[in-house]
C-alpha cells in the first residue's frame, strides 16, 4: 500500500472518505496498526498517564517523545506518523523549532501543538522551514489546569466563536491538520465543512474527517476508567487485530462515532 501523506488525507476529504488514527508508543503495536490500515499514527503525550502512569500530560519531554517516535517509526510502513510537542516545548517560535527539529529528526512525519491565536507566528515559522504542523483546538489537555479540568469546550457561543476563528486562523498560517477534542459534534461538523485542511475529532461527533482514539482506550486497559467519546473494540472482538478493524470499518461507515459518543 502507498504511504500517508498529508496529501492523502485531503485528498480523502476532498472525497467524502472517513480516515482513522491512533495513538502507538512502540513498534510492536505500532506495526500492527499500520498493517491493519490506520491511517495516522500519534506519539501522544498521551503516554505521560497510559505509560507513565502520571495524572496528566505535563510531565512529559521532549525527549520522552523522541524515543517513542523512533520507536513507532521502526514499525510502520504506511502510516502518517505524527509526534506531539509536549507541554511547554514551544513557548517561544525558537524554543518550538529546536524542539520540533528534534522530533522530525526522531522519525516524525508531522508535529502536532496545542493553543489558538498565540501559535500563529509559530505555525507559520514550522512550516516555512518545512516542518509540518498538526494543531489542536477543543480540550487541549496541556492547559487542563487553566480548564479547571477535563472538560467539554466550545458549548456556549463566544467559546464556539473563538474557536472557529482560531481554527480558521491556524488554517491560514500553514497547518497541514487540525485535531478538535471534546467539543459539541455541530460545532466540529461547522469547523470541518469551514476548513479546506483535514479534521480529526475525538469527542467531537461523526462529522469531521477522521477519527482519532487512545490505544489503550481501544483495547480496554487504560487505568481508571475508558472516556465517553472512547470504545472498548477489544471487548467485542476478543482480538487485538479484530478490535483495529472493527474500529476501521465503524469510522468508514459512520457507525462510530456514536450518539452516546458524542457532546451537544
Amino acid at each position: 500500500m502507498s504511504k500517508i501523506t498529508s496529501s492523502t488525507l485531503l485528498k480523502f476529504k476532498q472525497e467524502g472518505k472517513k480516515f482513522t488514527a491512533l495513538t502507538a508508543y512502540d513498534a510492536s503495536f505500532a506495526g500492527a496498526f499500520d498493517s491493519e490500515g490506520i491511517d495516522v499514527l500519534l506519539v501522544g503525550d498521551s503516554l505521560g498517564m497510559v505509560l507513565q502512569g502520571h495524572d496528566d500530560t505535563l510531565p512529559v519531554t521532549v525527549e520522552d517523545i523522541a524515543y517513542h517516535t523512533r520507536c513507532v517509526r521502526r514499525g510502520i510502513k504506511r502510516s502518517l506518523l505524527i509526534a506531539d510537542m509536549p507541554f511547554m516545548s514551544y513557548a517561544t517560535p525558537e524554543q518550538a523549532m529546536t524542539n520540533a527539529t528534534a522530533l522530525m529528526q526522531a522519525g516524525a512525519n508531522m508535529v502536532k501543538l496545542e493553543g489558538g491565536h498565540w501559535l500563529l507566528e509559530t505555525v507559520t515559522k514550522l512550516t516555512e522551514r518545512g516542518i509540518p504542523v498538526c494543531a489542536h483546538l477543543g480540550l487541549t489537555p496541556q492547559s487542563v489546569h487553566v480548564f479547571g479540568g477535563f472538560k467539554v469546550q466550545g458549548r456556549d457561543a463566544d467559546n464556539a466563536q473563538r474557536i472557529i476563528d482560531e481554527a480558521k486562523a491556524i488554517e491560514a498560517a500553514g497547518a497541514q491538520l487540525l485535531v478538535l477534542e471534546c467539543i459539541p459534534a455541530a460545532l466540529a461538523k461547522s469547523i470541518t465543512e469551514a476548513l479546506t485542511i483535514p479534521v480529526i475529532g475525538i469527542g467531537a461527533g461523526a462529522d469531521t474527517d477522521g477519527q482519532i482514539l487512545v490505544m489503550h482506550d481501544v483495547l480496554g486497559i487504560s487505568s481508571g476508567y475508558i472516556p465517553r467519546f472512547s470504545k472498548n473494540y477489544l471487548a467485542q472482538t476478543g482480538e487485538i487485530r479484530s478490535a483495529i478493524r472493527a474500529y476501521i470499518e465503524e469510522v468508514d461507515t459512520g457507525v462510530f462515532p456514536a450518539a452516546e459518543h458524542t457532546f451537544s
